[in-house]
């Protein structure tokens, strides 16, 4: 590689540099391409898989067309700054790789474009005089920029099909003449300046000839609504202007006409509203309009430090991860080192940009280099900052890195002229007037750029916690499909939900699909629901593994281990029972274990088959009948006139009960209530209270007062969430009771669950004890076997004692 990269004559130390930098550059490709080679082969845990060779020949034409770019510098500008090329050349390898990975096709079309783009390269370095050209022809060159970019108001397209029509062409070749435009205004910016300030005795009289063309320019883009190019136009604008003038004024108006830009834009095009809505608040809408950014936040959290690795992450999950997102795909797959080491490269990048400025030897080459080094860096700084939600979504590119052929030729130019402009040490640099413009604007990208590395650390590890158990993060569920989750058994061993297939195509099966409101689901489109997503870090590998087996799951595979499986307290058997009995009506039935807790069975119907939520989806979210809600724990019912048992318990543990009513019926707000059922000749208050008869339980809620039916209803736990990892019904508010009559009648706006009604009735039969509800037994840990799962909370003494009597009373 050495002779490859050198040559046969003597290097100078620009060369020597040149070519170690671009050597090491290839060695970081060639690696990134092998690990990207091999990843199926970690993701499945197994040498026996397809692996992925299309991205090397991106490889090998990004080699090429490098080795000879690199060979016609030495020989055409032997005294051009040496870290311009390896830098371009890094970020483009990484991009191109990047992009092949995320879209074989689109890695293919974007290697053709980068053999054009190294080629308009090459060729450029053979027209010794294209810089005085460009001066010469400012005037044609914008206008030809400016035609070409109007007729996309007339033949312009999207190669995709569907988005914003700024692309000229056909049959796969296509333009988008903003991104040249950019360029073309640079030089004519630099040129004008260049020849017309020394002959200005004012700056409105200098740039108002000027500002015609550039009017005409945004305005067009404006036309198109491509607001993020506008804006880019400006702070270029207002950039060379600023370095050529000194005067901070220019800067000002820019930042205000931004400012307007961005007013008329949120007022005037619905997806600049949008865009900037999404900005401001993107939880608001998560899965609508801010879902590109939200995702974008949960692909940089789920690279955390080091990454996933190059292959192993799911970049593909954002849209557009290959052109408008490709530094978050970055993000995910190399981590806040690679990320950052990215964005090191683009502020060098700049840096040595604006050093060949200051270094060049007439005032057109200083305008034309700051400009284009200003524009590499707004341009990266603005898309960056995107991703990161520092700024609104723009839609441009990353020069170098993103996926386009408009863009990466443009970028190419941008390094034709800097490369060529730092190649002439023959001729004293120009007059400068002052270095403080330079200073500034280097200081001022540097500083976002800085502000971008530690907003990616900010989302990478401080918030990443946060951002990657969001339920609407999809990569939790894709990694089910590579490591095998943990099953859900019942109390005997049975299996209720497990895993089936191999590693890459693991699904997850439901047994018994009528307890799936209780257990749930996991599903890659529709997130989890029930116990799949309360269990989810233990049943993904997460939770209570040994920690080290975590760490190298991660660091080798960028994976949890193999789940652990849980052993429920859910009897199989007495469930099908209990949803026999509950067959075709709408309600739920809690059966548990008075004296420990343990659910037995929890039935809900309707309900829905986990193993056709994609055919059943739509249907089942828009059913009336809500068979996705887990009717046990988040159906709240009025107790009513079950509520006599817990009052006359309550009364008799207060000690004796006085003489039953007479009147067994009762008038409330002038309606007539009625016993339940009809009473027995041999009338008592056990009869009554099975009865449900009204004027018993107002004789026993009288006798109670106000204060001890709170304090009751308090212990029995109508006021509090059981504590179970099943989403529950928020609890009826514990508000002083007004009308005692109502509250025993179980009308003060007093709801229940099942679950709570069933664990209050447990207390009548366990000496006045209400359990603790438990539905998770044990864990069956790795090395170790089946642990119990300790209780999530202890049981309640809601009576000193409990009639024997009540041994046998309907709860």
């Amino acid at each position: 590689m050495k002779n490859l990269f050198s040559g046969s004559t003597p290097a100078s130390s620009t060369d020597i540099i040149q070519s170690r930098l671009i050597k090491a550059a290839a060695g970081f490709l060639f690696v990134y391409s092998l690990v990207i080679t091999l990843s199926p082969a970690v993701r499945a845990r197994s040498w026996a898989v397809a692996y992925r060779w299309e991205q090397w020949i991106g490889y090998l034409v990004w080699l090429a067309g490098f080795v000879i770019a690199h060979r016609w510098l030495k020989s055409r500008l032997p005294e051009r700054d040496p870290y311009l090329l390896p830098i371009a050349a890094l970020l483009t390898g990484w991009g191109l790789l990047e992009i092949w990975r995320i879209s074989p096709s689109s890695g293919l079309r974007q290697t053709l474009w980068l053999a054009v783009s190294l080629g308009l390269f090459s060729l450029g370095l053979r027209f010794a005089d294209h810089l005085g050209l460009l001066r010469r022809y400012k005037y044609i060159f914008l206008t030809g920029g400016l035609l070409l970019t109007s007729l996309t108001l007339f033949f312009g397209t999207y190669p995709d099909g569907v988005g914003p029509h700024l692309w000229l062409g056909c049959c796969g070749i296509y333009l988008q003449p903003s991104e040249p435009l950019k360029l073309l205004l640079i030089v004519y910016l630099a040129a004008y300046l260049a020849d017309y300030w020394l002959l200005s005795p004012s700056l409105p009289q200098l740039l108002l000839p000027t500002l015609g063309l550039i009017g005409v320019s945004l305005l067009l883009l404006v036309a198109q609504r491509d607001l993020g190019t506008a804006i880019l136009f400006i702070a270029i604008s207002a950039i060379i202007l600023y370095i050529a003038s000194g005067r901070r004024r220019v800067i000002a108006a820019s930042v205000g006409l931004i400012a307007v830009a961005g007013a008329i834009g949120y007022l005037g095009f619905d997806v600049v509203r949008l865009r900037i809505e999404a900005w401001l608040n993107p939880w608001l809408d998560p899965s609508g309009r801010s879902y590109q950014i939200v995702q974008s936040l949960i692909a940089i959290a789920s690279g955390g430090f080091f990454g996933r690795g190059p292959g192993l992450g799911n970049p593909g999950l954002v849209p557009i991860a290959h052109s408008d997102f490709i530094f978050a795909a970055i993000a995910e797959e190399t981590g806040l080192l690679g990320a950052t080491g990215l964005i090191l490269l683009v502020g060098l990048l700049v840096l040595r940009g604006l050093r060949t400025a200051l270094h060049a030897p007439d005032s057109f080459q200083r305008y034309l280099a700051a400009g284009c080094a200003s524009y590499l860096g707004a341009q990266s700084l603005l898309i960056i900052g995107g991703n990161l939600r520092l700024f609104p979504l723009t839609g441009v590119t990353l020069p170098f890195v993103s996926y386009g052929g408009s863009s990466l030729v443009t970028s190419f130019l941008a390094l034709l002229l800097l490369v060529t402009i730092s190649s002439q040490p023959e001729r004293e640099p120009a007059w400068l007037p002052s270095p403080k413009p330079y200073l500034y604007v280097s200081g001022t990208l540097l500083a976002g750029l800085a502000l971008a590395a530690v907003m990616t650390g900010w989302w990478s590890e401080y918030h990443a916690p946060a951002l990657v158990q969001r339920s609407d993060n999809p990569r939790r569920a894709l990694s089910d499909v590579d490591v095998k989750r943990g099953s859900l058994l019942d109390r005997s061993g049975s299996p209720l939900d497990y895993s089936s297939g191999s590693p890459g195509q693991y699904q997850r099966i439901s047994v018994y699909p009528p307890l799936s409101p209780v257990l749930g689901y996991t599903q890659l489109a529709y997130g989890q629901a029930g116990l799949e997503a309360s269990l989810d870090p233990v049943l993904r590998g997460l939770q209570d593994n040994p920690s080290s087996l975590i760490w190298w799951n991660a660091l080798v595979y960028s994976q949890p281990p193999p789940g652990l499986d849980i052993r429920l307290s859910l009897d199989l058997n007495l469930q099908k029972h209990a949803d026999a009995l509950l067959g075709s009506h709408t309600g739920a039935l809690v059966l548990l274990n008075a004296q420990t807790g343990e659910i037995l069975a929890m039935a809900s119907h309707p309900y829905f088959d986990p193993n056709r939520l994609d055919q059943d989806w739509n249907q089942l979210i828009s059913d009336p009948s809500a068979p996705l809600l887990n009717r046990a724990t988040q159906g709240k019912y009025p107790p009513g006139t079950v509520l006599g048992p817990f009052l006359l318990a309550q009364v008799e543990d207060g000690g004796s009960v006085s003489a039953l009513p007479e009147n067994q019926t009762y008038t409330i707000e002038g309606q007539r209530i009625e016993c339940v059922r009809p009473l027995s000749a041999n009338l008592g208050w056990f009869d009554s209270i099975s009865a449900g008869c009204p004027g018993s339980l107002v004789a026993l809620g009288e006798r109670l007062g106000a204060v001890q039916l709170m304090s009751l209803f308090t212990k029995l736990g109508f006021y509090s969430q059981p504590a179970i990892p099943l989403p529950s019904a928020n609890p009826s508010p514990a508000s002083p009771i007004e009308h005692v009559d109502k509250a025993a009648l179980g009308m003060n706006n007093l709801t229940v669950s099942p679950l709570q009604m069933a664990l209050a009735s447990a207390a009548l039969s366990t000496d006045g004890l209400r359990p603790a509800p438990r539905i998770v037994l044990a864990t069956n840990i790795t090395n170790q076997g089946w642990m119990v799962t300790p209780h999530s909370a202890q049981p309640t003494k809601a009576y000193t004692q409990i009639s024997p009597n009540f041994a046998g009373c309907p709860g």
